[in-house]
């Protein structure tokens, strides 16, 4: 997809029925993080059900430039257990040291290639320009920066003080005392110096002691944190958590390879299909999450429920299907659900009463200002919307306004959740949907085959 010809709309059908199964995606958040994490570890490693997409190929081409070794390869039914969804990779890992030390990546809009790497290359040493698109170099990274440069990283701004692209100089760090950094802008800031921990040194006369992570101000978006270790420890990292404002790594801890990874489906794309359950009738069951899912995303389940929908799970499936009457209107603190939040918003075009999602404030530092387009184009389709620094409400209209061209903003996730107002038995234009690339290229023709 990200090297054909956009299309510049999609036109959507009226739509009035959901029903069926979609097998997900794999997870970008896990994706990304686990081709980081084999490329650090000792030993070679089997990923299965990898996400394809352009976030997902920024990652796997940095790597590649880097000097890892990746090997995609067809999936074996009978090795694997897969069934064609995802792609599969193995990867051999460097152990921590990257065999290229200059280099120049470009890495998209991938904020989950773009803020690990900047702190794996800054542990690792070496000479490296990081850039992206331009709204890359839009999203902050200044507190990352700040973190690194107080451990000794040499990093220049090539841009805007705070914001990308990077240059990165040759370098080593070493933890004097705790690493700081806030919480309250993005958890990647985080969980990249988590995913850097094992490389960053420690003085002579602290060697036997854990690196020790503290988290200024409230840490938002936690599931994604817990995303994080919970990876680590499958590659032999166990950090010790107390509460969300500091974390500590064992000394002489090393990444080591399981031997294979199986990537989750992706819980934020399952919102979209389980929100058309809920909305035209279902059951619509998605597959490759449940109640294992280590991705907090699958907590939308339980805002379905409070609205009313009748849900469902399993270990490894999660049902969803429109309640006897309507769906109802819910005040939610999203924190703990921030991309699947978005899919409410929505929804809230088919309830009873206003939705109100608070918590939101790292929505507008994301792939676009999520606050202001979700309010724009809700506004489109006749809702009421109110909007301020970090929440949305929404009231639904006593109909939906057919035909609304919905702008995208380059923001797939954008693009994907309003195709869900279709089935308010309205035609809805979808501008620039090919967006959609960034983590589910062929979503469109999936949501197809359940609406109608």
């Amino acid at each position: 997809m990200a090297n054909a010809a956009r299309r510049e709309h999609l036109d959507l059908p009226a739509l009035s029925r959901a029903a069926g199964t979609v097998r997900l995606p794999g997870s970008k958040s896990i994706s990304n993080r686990t081709l980081l994490l084999c490329a650090l570890s000792e030993g070679r490693t089997r990923v299965l059900d990898l996400l394809r997409s352009d976030d997902t190929a920024r990652m796997l081409e940095a790597l590649d430039r880097l000097g890892v070794r990746i090997d995609r390869i067809a999936a074996d039914p009978a090795v694997d257990g897969a069934d064609g969804a995802g792609m599969t990779a193995e990867v051999e890992g460097c152990g921590g040291a990257l065999p290229v030390r200059e280099a120049d990546l470009f890495l998209g809009n991938a904020g989950t290639a773009f803020r690990p790497l900047t702190a794996a290359l800054a542990a690792v040493g070496g000479h490296y320009r990081l850039s992206g698109v331009p709204r890359m170099h839009e999203r902050p990274i200044g507190d990352l920066v700040d973190s690194l440069r107080a451990l000794g990283a040499r990093i220049d701004y090539l841009g805007n003080d705070g914001y990308p692209p990077l240059e990165l100089h040759p370098g080593r760090l070493v933890a004097q005392q705790p690493i700081r950094v806030r919480g309250d802008v993005s958890s990647q800031f985080l969980t990249a110096l988590l995913l850097a921990a094992p490389m960053i040194g420690r003085p002579s006369d602290a060697a036997d002691a854990p690196l020790v992570i503290e988290v200024d101000g409230e840490l938002i978006s936690k599931p994604y944190v817990e995303i994080t270790l919970a990876l680590m420890a499958r590659f032999g990292v166990e950090v010790v958590r107390e509460g969300w404002a500091r974390f500590s790594v064992p000394p002489g801890a090393r990444y080591r390879s399981p031997g294979m990874v199986h990537v989750e489906g992706d819980a934020s794309a399952a919102s979209y299909f389980l929100a058309a359950g809920a909305i035209g009738g279902g059951p619509v069951r998605v597959t490759g999450v449940g109640r294992a899912s280590i991705q907090g995303d699958v907590a939308f389940a339980d805002a379905l429920r409070r609205m009313g929908a009748r849900v469902d799970l399993g270990d490894n499936w999660i049902e969803a299907a429109a309640p006897a009457g309507r769906l109802v209107g819910i005040d939610l603190d999203c924190n703990r659900i921030p991309d699947a939040a978005m899919t409410l918003g929505v929804l809230a075009l088919f309830a009873e009463g206003p939705t109100t999602l608070r918590n939101i404030a790292s929505w507008r530092v994301k792939e676009t200002d999520r606050i202001h387009a979700m309010a724009t184009e809700l506004a489109k389709l006749g809702a009421r919307v109110e909007s301020g620094p970090d929440y949305l409400r929404v009231a639904a209209p006593a109909a939906l306004v057919p035909g609304a061209a919905i702008d995208t903003y380059d923001d797939h996730r954008i693009a994907m959740c309003f195709s869900l107002a279709a089935l308010g038995g309205v035609p809805v234009r979808i501008n620039d949907p090919d967006c959609v690339a960034k983590t589910f290229p062929d979503y469109f023709d999936v949501f197809a085959s359940i609406a109608r």
